[in-house]
């Protein structure tokens, strides 16, 4: 099956040839010549291996010097003759050779064609990519609340980092996740850094990329902000097939190697080198390798092995068995959570029972120390938020019948939330029942403060 040649790290976007215009070019023995020695060059001066670029280029000389390319004219085949020269030599599917198609003249001119400028390039990448919807092809909530995203491509802009955190959060609350990345040809390592981040908690070395020129190592942790839930406990299964390329190997490869997902499929395209797009002649252009990938679990990477999943099925039947496993996992999940928010919940029953005496006996500060800890610590933990404090205020206030402890909890809420005009208001509420009406006035021309068209508040302060 035909490898994807798209990037593990192209510092622009993918480079697609279906965007150029499709001129037909023709080559005489001249420049085949001119091709041959200018890619020897750029190998010998830029692979990230200069013994295997060496070896490389001799085979193509060789090629050229006994008439293998002697009878081919078109562009188009020259390019492809000279790919499959090179990579059964170095077996790196990231080089290749490319018909540098011109830029068309405009209709009514009877200028020559020129080579597509570089601007031109990537704004016809950006188009592409916007209708791709940047890589994301369907996202969507499986019976037995399973997560999917179909996701064909690794996309370097910040509008495919806004895409990927807006699919991520539309699936925050499931309770398994799978990543489809059978028809995924890859893209670039800082957004597979980006949305790998979403499934840890502590900051983790995902990969590392060596660089001949400078001789130098990049690291790739994940980022200490994102723009959205962390979710390093949710099950999470990553489809993979012989389709999946580059930095779709890398996702796979950094998920597997810290044990945070099982991959189900195929083994991957085998793509570990990254590079970039160079210039031969006007005509040509070379995806050049210039460095490799070094796992920092394994050391090693998987070029010219690919990445080979836990559960090794036909891609056809991936997702089928994916999912299978997903629902197991899923119920297990909630399970575990209610057992969890239960404890918690236990917990903060106690420490309020215990906010509830020592209100009787007149500390109130203590009181709502104890609150404050206690709370913060039930949400933190994902036990309720804003919404949630605020009934068990009113719990305490309407069917308890306890407006004192009423008034701790909102006054919790209010030091949580700032900026909530309701928090303020619900905390009037509480100060006007327990007799406080200077404090309820306070609260609620706060709670007016921060909205204005609270009505509720503007009631309530006319008879106070």
């Amino acid at each position: 099956m035909f490898k994807p040649l798209a990037l593990l790290l192209t510092l622009g976007l993918f480079c697609h040839d279906a965007l150029a215009e499709q001129s037909a070019i023709t080559v005489d023995a001249k420049e085949r010549q001119a091709v041959v020695e200018k890619v020897s060059t750029l190998m010998i001066n830029n692979y990230v291996s200069e013994a295997v670029a060496r070896e490389t280029a001799a085979h193509i000389q060789k090629q050229l010097k006994n008439g293998a390319y002697d009878n081919i004219t078109q562009g188009e085949a020259f390019a492809a003759k000279l790919t499959e020269d090179v990579q059964s030599i170095n077996h790196d599917k990231h080089m290749r050779i490319r018909v540098q198609h011109p830029r068309p003249a405009p209709a009514s001119s009877h200028a020559k064609t020129e080579p597509e400028s570089p601007l031109v390039h990537v704004f016809r990448n950006q188009q592409h990519n916007r209708q791709r919807n940047n890589g994301h092809q369907k996202v969507e909530v499986l019976d037995g609340n399973v997560g999917y995203i179909d996701f064909r491509m690794f996309g370097g802009s910040d509008a495919a980092k806004q895409k990927a955190a807006t699919a991520l959060a539309y699936l925050e609350d499931t309770d398994a996740m799978i990543i489809d990345l059978r028809k995924n040809g890859g893209g670039s390592p800082d957004t597979v850094r980006f949305i790998c981040s979403y499934f840890f908690g502590e900051k983790t070395h995902l990969n590392s990329l060596y660089w001949r020129q400078g001789n130098r190592t990049e690291e790739f942790w994940t980022l200490d902000e994102i723009p959205g839930k962390r979710r390093p406990d949710v099950p999470l299964y990553i489809l993979t097939s012989d389709y999946t390329f580059s930095g779709a190997e890398e996702f796979s490869y950094n998920m597997q190697t810290r044990k945070r997902a099982i991959l189900v499929g195929e083994t991957t395209g085998g793509g570990a080198n990254p590079g970039g797009r160079m210039p031969i002649n006007k005509h040509f252009n070379i995806n050049m390798p210039r460095g490799m990938a070094i796992n920092p679990v394994t050391g090693t990477n998987w070029e010219g092995v690919g990445v080979k999943p836990e559960v090794a099925v036909d891609e056809s039947q991936a997702l089928d068995k994916a999912y299978e496993l997903a629902k197991v996992a899923a119920q297990q999940f909630r399970q575990k959570n209610l057992d969890k928010q239960i404890k918690n919940i236990d917990e903060l029953e106690k420490q309020l029972a215990k906010a509830a005496r020592l209100v009787k006996d007149k500390q109130a500060d203590k009181a709502q120390n104890l609150i404050n800890r206690a709370m913060s610590k039930a949400m933190d933990s994902g036990l309720g938020g804003e919404n949630e404090v605020n009934m068990l205020g009113y719990s305490f206030l309407e069917q308890q019948s306890n407006p004192a402890m009423a008034v701790l909890v909102f006054s919790f809420n209010t030091l949580r939330f700032p900026d909530s005009s309701n928090a303020f208001d619900s905390l009037g509420e509480a100060y006007l029942m327990a007799g406080n009406d200077k404090l309820a006035k306070k609260s609620y021309l706060k709670s007016l403060a921060l909205d204005p068209q609270n009505d509720n508040a503007k009631s309530m302060l006319k008879g106070l």
